[in-house]
C-alpha cells in the first residue's frame, strides 16, 4: 500500500510538472520513461528496506494489555491455583496473538515494565515457590513481550514491639537476637527490604531471571542493622529456564531458586507464617516441572550440604555442598469451585530437611544423616473469601532437640520430630473504592521439642488488613502476638553456662506493624 501511494504521488507530480505539451514531445516521452525507471528502482529499494526492518523486529504499535490487579490474593492471575476457563482456547488465542503482533520476531521492544508481574515475582508472602510458573503464565498473558522486563520493589516498615522477657522478641520478620532488640520495648522506622530484578526473554522458549535483594532486618550478617556486614546486596535468586506453555506443558530450570516443598504462603499482608520460617527452602539445583489442566508436578535435584535455607544433607560427613544428593518433589492440583472459586490441594516430600543437626544446634552445621520431611496443604478461594491450611513434619526426630548429657536436667526431654502447621483466612471487603480492603486472620505453630520443654513450641497469631492504593502499591497494618521464644541456634542449649537453654516457653511478644510494599 505504501508503494502504491509512492508511485501515484511521484507520477502525479511528474505529470503536473511536464504539462500538456510534453505528451507531444519525443524528448518529454524519454523523460517520462526515465522517471518511471527511477520509480521502479525506488520501489525495489523500499521493498528491501521494509523487509530488512521486519527482519530486525521493527517497533510495532501493539501495546500488551495490563492485567487488572485483583487485590493481594490475585496477583494478576499468575498463581498456580488460578484456573483458566479452558487451557486449549487460551493457548490458541495466545498463538494467534503471537503471530499477529510478533511475526518472526519474538520481541517488539527491548526494555519494559509489568507491575502485576513484578509484584507477583517479588512478593515475599504469596507464590513463594511458584516463581517459574508465574513467569510462564505471564508469558502466556503477554506481560513479558519485551526482551527484558525490569522489576523492583521496596518494603518500608514502622513497628512497636513489647515482650514480657528481657531481649526476647518472638517476631521472626527480623532475626530475634540481642543485636536487633534490647530490653522489653523496641520500635522501628526502617527499610525492611529492597529488590531489583530482570527477566530476559532470550527466545520463545528460553527465559533468564536474576533478583538482587537488600534485607538488613533478616540478613545473617554480623552486627546490628546499621553494620556494613548486614547492609549488603546479594543475588537472592537466579536461573535460566526452558519452557513455554503454548508449546509444551513441560519446563525446566537450573539455578538458585526456591525448593518445591509445601505451600509456605500466608494470608497475612506482611508477616510470614511459621511454616515459611520452618521449611521454605532456597538452594542451588535443577528443576523440572509439568503444568496442564490444573495439575502441577515438580521435581528438583538439590545441591547437597547446607544450602541457603531449609535444605541440608551431609556430604562425606560435612556440610560442604560438593555433591547433588538432595531432592524435593511436589504435586498439586487445582479445580474450579463454583462460578468464581477454586480449590488447591497438594503434597510434597524433601529428602534432606534442615532439622538434622546434633546437639548443640547451630545454623548450617553438618549432619550425621539426612532427615526427610513431608507436607500437605490446601487453599480454597470462594468469591471474596480465601482459606488456607498446611501441615509439615520431618519423618525422623531432630537429634538436636534433645540434650545428650544425662547430668543435665534438660535431658529428660526426648528428641521429637520437627513440625509446623498453619491455618488462616482472608476476606476482601468492598468499601466502594477501586480495590478491596483485605481483612485476614492466621495462626501458625512451630513445634521443635517434647511436651513441656522450654523449646517445645513457638506460636504466632496475626490479624491484618491491607489495601492496594494502586497496582503494585500495598499499604498494610498488622497486630501480631507470639507465644514462646525458640530461636533455631542453640534452641536446646549449649551456649550458656551449666548447659542451660535460652529458649523460653512462657515468653510472649506483642507487635503493631504498619508498612508499604511498593513495586514497579
Amino acid at each position: 500500500m505504501k508503494r502504491k501511494f509512492l508511485t501515484l504521488g511521484v507520477s502525479a507530480l511528474t505529470l503536473a510538472a511536464a504539462g500538456p505539451v510534453a505528451f507531444a514531445d519525443d524528448e518529454a516521452d524519454a523523460r517520462i520513461e526515465a522517471l518511471e525507471s527511477r520509480i521502479e528502482q525506488l520501489e525495489e529499494t523500499n521493498r528491501r528496506l521494509l523487509a530488512y526492518l521486519e527482519s530486525q523486529g521493527a517497533p510495532a504499535a501493539h501495546q500488551a494489555p495490563h492485567a487488572g490487579h485483583t487485590g493481594h490474593a490475585g496477583h494478576g492471575g499468575h498463581g498456580a491455583d488460578t484456573v483458566p476457563a479452558s487451557d486449549a482456547p487460551a493457548q490458541v488465542a495466545h498463538a494467534d496473538h503471537h503471530v499477529a503482533h510478533h511475526g518472526d520476531s519474538m520481541n517488539d521492544r527491548f526494555v519494559g515494565l509489568s507491575t502485576d508481574y513484578s509484584f507477583a515475582m517479588l512478593d515475599h508472602a504469596e507464590g513463594i515457590n511458584q516463581r517459574q510458573l508465574i513467569q510462564l503464565r505471564a508469558m502466556q498473558s503477554g506481560e513479558l513481550d519485551n526482551r527484558v522486563t525490569l522489576s523492583g520493589g521496596i518494603t518500608v516498615l514502622a513497628n512497636y514491639q513489647r515482650s514480657n522477657s528481657d531481649t526476647k522478641f518472638g517476631w521472626l520478620m527480623r532475626h530475634p537476637t540481642s543485636a536487633n532488640q534490647i530490653g522489653e520495648e523496641v520500635s522501628e522506622l526502617v527499610v525492611h527490604s529492597a529488590q531489583l530484578a530482570a527477566t530476559a526473554r532470550i527466545s520463545d522458549n528460553v527465559t533468564a531471571y536474576m533478583e538482587l535483594l537488600y534485607n538488613p532486618e533478616q540478613s545473617f550478617g554480623s552486627g546490628t542493622i546499621t553494620d556494613l556486614n548486614r547492609n549488603q546486596v546479594q543475588v537472592r535468586k537466579a536461573w535460566v529456564m526452558y519452557g513455554n506453555l503454548d508449546n509444551s506443558p513441560v519446563y525446566a530450570a537450573i539455578g538458585k531458586m526456591d525448593t518445591p516443598f509445601g505451600l509456605n504462603d500466608t494470608v497475612s499482608p506482611f508477616t510470614n507464617s511459621t511454616t515459611w520460617h520452618s521449611f521454605a527452602g532456597l538452594a542451588y539445583g535443577g528443576l523440572v516441572g509439568y503444568y496442564a489442566d490444573g495439575l502441577h508436578i515438580r521435581a528438583m535435584a538439590i545441591q547437597g550440604g547446607a544450602q541457603f535455607r531449609a535444605a541440608n544433607t551431609p556430604v562425606n560427613g560435612t556440610n560442604v555442598p560438593s555433591r547433588v544428593n538432595n531432592f524435593a518433589v511436589d504435586v498439586n492440583y487445582t479445580a474450579p469451585l463454583g462460578e468464581d472459586g477454586s480449590v488447591l490441594v497438594g503434597a510434597s516430600y524433601e529428602h534432606g530437611s534442615p532439622y538434622c543437626q546434633a546437639y548443640p544446634v547451630f545454623h548450617f552445621n553438618p549432619c550425621a544423616d539426612n532427615n526427610p520431611a513431608y507436607a500437605v496443604y490446601s487453599r480454597v478461594r470462594m468469591g471474596a473469601f480465601e482459606f488456607l491450611g498446611e501441615f509439615q513434619e520431618t519423618t525422623d526426630v531432630w537429634p538436636g532437640s534433645a540434650v545428650p548429657d544425662p547430668s543435665n536436667p534438660l535431658s529428660v526431654y526426648e528428641a521429637r520430630e520437627t513440625r509446623s502447621w498453619a491455618v488462616g483466612g482472608r476476606y476482601g471487603m468492598d468499601i466502594g473504592a477501586e480495590s478491596l480492603l483485605d481483612l485476614s486472620l492466621e495462626f501458625s505453630r512451630f513445634r521443635a521439642g517434647a511436651d513441656g520443654a522450654p523449646w517445645e513450641r513457638q506460636d504466632q497469631y496475626v490479624a491484618g488488613l491491607s489495601y492496594f492504593l494502586a497496582p503494585g502499591v500495598n499499604v498494610f497494618g498488622e497486630y501480631i502476638h507470639t507465644d514462646g521464644w525458640v530461636p533455631l541456634n542453640f534452641l536446646s542449649g549449649g551456649n550458656l553456662p551449666g548447659g542451660a537453654t535460652w529458649s523460653e516457653f512462657d515468653a510472649t511478644t506483642d507487635i503493631l506493624a504498619f508498612g508499604v510494599q511498593a513495586t514497579f
